[in-house]
């Protein structure tokens, strides 16, 4: 789609600038019947400018390519309105780039408005612990998950503040889905208070740009996803099963940041030998989960009942498993998951995730991985 607005604009572009050609008798443009002044001529070409400036900006992936766009678009079909007889045909390409434009502007609104979360999230969580884990504090946890905290590396380290990680992503949409869509995504972790900020870029059948951010925070949950970053397609917040439901996968989520399992928020619960039940409460927001790990205390998988959406009369079956383990940061983590729902007429793996960075305890919100830009 990117290639194919820079192509036609840079048709519409050129076309500009034989306009300005012909009113400074540099050559003839015949397409254009009626004589142009040097004032039209020079405005012929400003457009011209404006046009090869959006170019650039969307060849470098800027997010303010939208304006010389909207710009050159406004001017040219004033300049179409004044020939109209012979230059008509241009508004086509001026409907589709304006069009394109109110897509680009949407996307840098959505942008904007989820940046302006993280900040709010990092400014919120300063590194207020930064105290060394010990096998002490470890005491009181069942066997299994002080097995798997010390076989994380975190003993000697320093309590996980913030994190901050960048993901590519395999998804279905729905059970009958055949073939994976491809998309990035970027998450910011707090554990003082306790709270993420997620957000998703990926295409509809290869084509349409689909982009959404979920959140927890506050003790809430919310979802929102885009078509195109500008049509809804799930807007759900203000329910207490969204917010049950992001919590859950906050705690699933631990994983990444083992530290965070000693917070006075979560208790523990042996299960058996291999498997503890996790609970979380903050806010007035409580939800449950099941770690599964093997003899050495790697983490295999985590279980729970959780909704899909506030639509949902009784929660699912949710799973997320770990298929490759690797140290990142001094720290032992599961970098490739796949999560699944049993449905029932059958599993649904929706979601295949590798995580490609991971930082921990960062003293200022990174610079953006501008996931949404491909």
């Amino acid at each position: 789609m990117r290639i194919a607005l820079t192509i036609l604009i840079g048709i519409h572009g050129i076309i500009h600038l034989f306009g300005f050609f012909k009113a400074f008798g540099i050559s003839e443009f015949n397409a254009i019947s009626q004589p142009i002044s040097k004032t039209y001529g020079i405005c012929w070409f400003l457009t011209f400018l404006l046009f090869v400036i959006t170019i650039i900006l969307i060849l470098i992936h800027s997010d303010y390519w939208w304006l010389s766009g909207f710009l050159a678009m406004i001017i040219s079909q004033v300049l179409i309105f004044n020939y109209w007889s012979d230059a008509k045909f241009g508004t086509v390409f001026n409907v589709i780039i304006l069009l394109a434009t109110i897509i680009g502007y949407s996307s840098f609104n959505f942008n904007n408005k989820i940046k302006g979360e993280r900040i709010s999230l990092f400014e919120n969580s300063a590194l207020k612990n930064q105290e060394i884990v010990t096998e002490k504090a470890l005491f009181y946890l069942p066997p299994i998950v002080q097995k798997w905290l010390s076989n994380s590396g975190i003993i000697g380290k320093k309590f996980i503040s913030n994190v901050h990680l960048v993901q590519e992503l395999k998804l279905k949409m729905n059970l009958e889905q055949t073939s994976w869509n491809n998309g990035t995504a970027e998450q910011y972790f707090t554990i003082q208070p306790p709270a993420f900020n997620w957000n998703i870029n990926t295409e509809m059948n290869s084509i349409l740009s689909v982009v959404g951010r979920d959140k927890f925070e506050d003790g809430k949950g919310e979802m929102i996803i885009k078509l195109l970053s500008l049509i809804p397609v799930a807007n759900a917040k203000n329910h207490e099963k969204v917010n049950q439901a992001t919590l859950q996968r906050y705690l699933a989520e631990i994983v990444w940041f083992p530290s965070a399992s000693l917070s006075q928020y979560i208790k523990w619960e042996a299960i058996d030998d291999y498997s503890a039940r996790a609970t979380m409460e903050y806010k007035g927001t409580k939800g449950s989960g099941e770690f599964h790990f093997d003899k050495e205390g790697n983490f295999e998988k985590f279980v729970a009942m959780r909704y899909q959406d506030s639509n949902a009369i009784k929660p699912t079956k949710w799973t997320v498993i770990s298929t490759r383990t690797e140290e990142r940061n001094g720290i032992k983590i599961p970098i490739e998951c796949e999560a699944s729902w049993e449905m029932e007429n059958g599993k649904w793996t929706w979601l295949k995730l590798r995580i490609t960075d991971i930082q921990y305890n960062v003293n200022k919100m990174p610079v953006a991985n501008n996931v949404y830009k491909k």
